[in-house]
């Protein structure tokens, strides 16, 4: 049994962060950065079944279509990834009452909808992209057993000797997307790379506004860095922890960004939000035909 400084569930029943109970999760979960997204994709929904608010964490579940929907707010970084992750494992394969792990497990569906930074010149503002491996800045999944066997460990060495990979960082760990979803959304409308998730805006993504980074090249040898048929693509905060922590809970995991600003060519969109609703109508419209296809089967 799992102690309750473990595993802390609220009086109502609800876990102890999102404020969710086990029957309010969908098998198909939408993870989003800003709070506000939220209730912008819930817009699109036929009927919303709640909404729930807790710190930056806001969730709804609702219909697009005949295909039930969770959607989530993560706010920014791998560490509040930790929690949702987490908590959302929790909600589907631990029973809350008897605080044990189920033996049937169940697995999600989990899409983050982002924003993020090209790291290529052919890879323009307003365009749409698919994150193939992520690679982790940040160190989360280093804390984890077992990490090694779902990990990309010649990718990680071949990058470490490429960048001279300072000691004092975080080991980088770099984690693939889900197959089944990277081969659902692979198409025309989007690009295709390695994400890097930085634990941090500023100097994590090579910007000096009063302070030096600690390898002021590190951005350059990023971009040209290549491992097979990969390159590295965009900079964004929260990727390889969904990835990590998706892979080794037994859930499918995929990212989707907007490309926002590109570092190579200086340019930017402030008004993104257009172009964010044209991202959310694809993806909705994806997961809808995805579930027909799997109840034609």
């Amino acid at each position: 049994m799992i102690k309750s400084s473990e595993l802390i569930i609220n009086p109502d029943g609800s876990i102890f962060h999102l404020h969710l109970k086990p029957e309010q999760i969908a098998d198909y979960v939408l993870l989003v950065g800003d709070p506000g997204r939220v209730m912008m994709i819930a817009s699109f929904f036929n009927e919303v079944e709640f909404t729930v608010n807790n710190r930056e964490f806001v969730s709804t579940t609702g219909k697009y279509k005949n295909t039930r929907i969770t959607v989530i707010s993560t706010g920014i970084g791998t560490d509040n990834i930790d929690i949702v992750l987490n908590e959302l494992d929790a909600l589907a394969n631990i029973d809350l009452n008897s605080r044990k792990i189920k033996k049937q497990k169940r697995s999600l569906k989990i899409i983050r909808i982002g924003t993020c930074g090209g790291l290529q010149k052919d890879l323009p503002v307003n365009s749409f992209l698919i994150s193939k491996k992520a690679i982790g800045f940040d160190g989360l999944l280093n804390f984890y057993a077992g990490r090694e066997l779902i990990s990309d460990l010649d990718f990680e060495k071949s990058f470490m000797n490429h960048t001279g990979w300072s000691e004092l960082l975080a080991h980088p760990y770099v984690v693939d997307a889900s197959p089944g979803l990277l081969g659902s959304f692979s198409g025309p409308k989007f690009s295709a790379g390695v994400t890097i998730s930085a634990p941090g805006f500023y100097g994590p993504q090579g910007r000096v506004l009063r302070l030096e980074t600690i390898d002021p090249c590190l951005n350059e040898k990023i971009e040209n860095f290549y491992y097979n048929d990969c390159r590295i693509t965009n900079f964004e905060m929260e990727c390889s922890a969904i990835y990590g922590l998706s892979a080794l809970l037994g859930h499918d995991a995929l990212t989707i960004c907007l490309v926002i600003a590109n570092r190579v060519t200086k340019e930017a969109n402030e008004n993104y939000h257009p172009h964010m609703e044209k991202l959310v109508k694809l993806v909705l419209k994806k997961i809808s035909t995805l579930q027909s296809e799997n109840h034609e089967e």
